[in-house]
């Protein structure tokens, strides 16, 4: 067995998952830091995962109770020593309005916030930073802090625990494929902050951002081709890193396959799950998404924009975007024709053509990925991360549906979404490199109806290709 697919096989020792409960915990009540962090989420998916092993309930409860305690009691330390300071810091520099919520709060219910606000999801992380701040007695802290976690801690825990302890019996589930789930849920969550949390630390007031401005003002060096890229006004930083990421983890992952040309192991887990989940609708439903991601599919969706772009004669935009569709598809015919991996199934329509990368998930995270670059820059920064989470949520469906008609592997969607990636933050680098006049008024009642008339006409009268 191949020593990556060894590792990805193994599961968590008893001692690992309790201290993963205990860090989740203590994440999810840090202040600030869990507010950007799926805490519910992650907690029980951890809490189900020592369920599915029968980990004795006090030890993962008195874990989970030990990270919200120590969790909290940073919290209010942080607040207590550095008070009003914390404002000028991200995200509270940017999000104001979360620490007045937690400031109405705690004035509501004064010496209670702290053991109600334990279970109020938005004003969790915040109490305990507003509780130091407000100089609350460290004795009446800790009594709140240690008899909230004290209930908090089961009532968290258990629905993930029963969950991971029936679900094998009770689903029916098949064997082994904790692995594929953990995976494909780990992905998203680490997009998720890297679009949340990574973009903020590289935009123009960011943490990083600050920091190599600094630098570029002392060495002459990196001020040359800092001064060059801020000719537009800010540094795309988060382009730029977007662009190495991306490129390195989508050459380590390709060597990965390459290596190993048969399935991965959680390639066949993933196999086996979605096999186990497909009904007819879900069936009818990836029909359908192959249909819309495939090139007529492309075309239909895009056509009414290039039209209009021509219409109003904006050639820089329309030169990306063709350069980029035309760029992923020709990445993804060259990788076909250079990697040659068998597809687990191939329907006639596919007869001739290979598995690895999954054009339909680059191509489909090019799409949706330039269009929430574009539709970002039209919002305020602090509301730009819900437009890139909108995006991975569109996203998601379409390479999943790849594994549901059995056409690819797990392995060849993650490829295909780094390559996707790649080609986003090229062809927004370019774009970013000099001053671009805003779009006039978007006629949205044509360039949302188009493509939609299209698409249908797309879906029912004409085959997958």
């Amino acid at each position: 067995m191949p020593t990556a697919d060894t590792l990805l096989s193994l599961s968590l020792s008893p001692t690992a998952l309790l201290l993963l409960v205990l860090g989740i915990a203590l994440i999810e009540s840090l202040a600030l830091v869990g507010l950007l962090v799926p805490g519910v989420v992650l907690i029980t998916a951890a809490a189900s995962m020592a369920g599915h092993q029968m980990i004795a309930l006090p030890w993962l409860i008195g874990a989970a109770f030990i990270g919200a305690v120590l969790g909290d009691g940073l919290s209010y330390l942080l607040g207590a020593r550095y008070s009003e300071r914390v404002l000028t810091r991200w995200p509270l520099s940017q999000h104001p309005e979360w620490l007045g919520r937690g400031a109405r709060f705690f004035e509501h219910y004064g010496v209670y916030s702290v053991f109600i606000g334990r279970f109020v999801g938005p004003v969790r992380p915040i109490i305990p930073l507003v509780a130091g701040m407000m100089h609350m007695p460290a004795r009446t802290f800790l009594l709140a802090n240690i008899t909230s976690a004290a209930l908090w801690a089961p009532a968290y825990l258990l629905p993930g625990y029963l969950l991971g302890h029936t679900w094998q019996q009770r689903l029916d589930l098949p064997a082994n494929v904790e692995m594929a789930l953990f995976v494909m849920a780990a992905s998203i969550v680490g997009l998720a902050i890297v679009f949340s949390w990574g973009r903020a630390q590289v935009g123009r007031d960011g943490r990083v951002y600050f920091l190599i401005a600094g630098l570029a003002r002392r060495v002459p060096a990196i001020r040359r081709p800092w001064l060059a890229m801020s000719r537009s006004g800010e540094v795309p930083l988060a382009s730029l890193f977007l662009s190495l990421l991306a490129i390195t983890l989508a050459c380590a992952w390709t060597l990965l396959v390459l290596k190993h040309p048969e399935p991965l192991m959680i390639d066949l887990q993933a196999q086996r799950l979605f096999a186990w989940l497909d009904t007819d609708w879900l069936t009818a439903t990836s029909l359908m998404l192959a249909k819309i991601g495939d090139k007529a599919g492309i075309v239909a969706l895009t056509l009414p924009w290039f039209g209009w772009l021509v219409w109003i004669k904006r050639w820089d935009l329309l030169t990306h975007g063709a350069l980029a569709l035309g760029g992923i598809g020709a990445l993804n015919t060259l990788g076909k024709a250079v990697f040659a991996r068998p597809r687990p199934d191939t329907p006639e329509y596919l007869t001739g053509s290979f598995s690895y990368p999954s054009a339909h998930t680059s191509t489909w995270v090019v799409v949706v990925g330039l269009f929430a670059a574009f539709a970002a820059l039209r919002l305020p920064r602090q509301r730009r991360m819900w437009v890139y989470w909108l995006a991975m949520v569109t996203a998601l469906p379409m390479a999943l549906s790849r594994l549901v008609l059995g056409v690819h592997w797990l392995s060849d969607l993650i490829g295909g979404a780094l390559l996707g990636l790649v080609v986003c933050a090229v062809v927004q680098i370019n774009w970013q490199r000099r001053y671009r006049p805003p779009l006039p008024a978007l006629p949205w009642a044509a360039l949302l109806l188009g493509p939609l008339v299209l698409l249908s006409i797309r879906v029912a009268f004409f085959p997958p290709v």
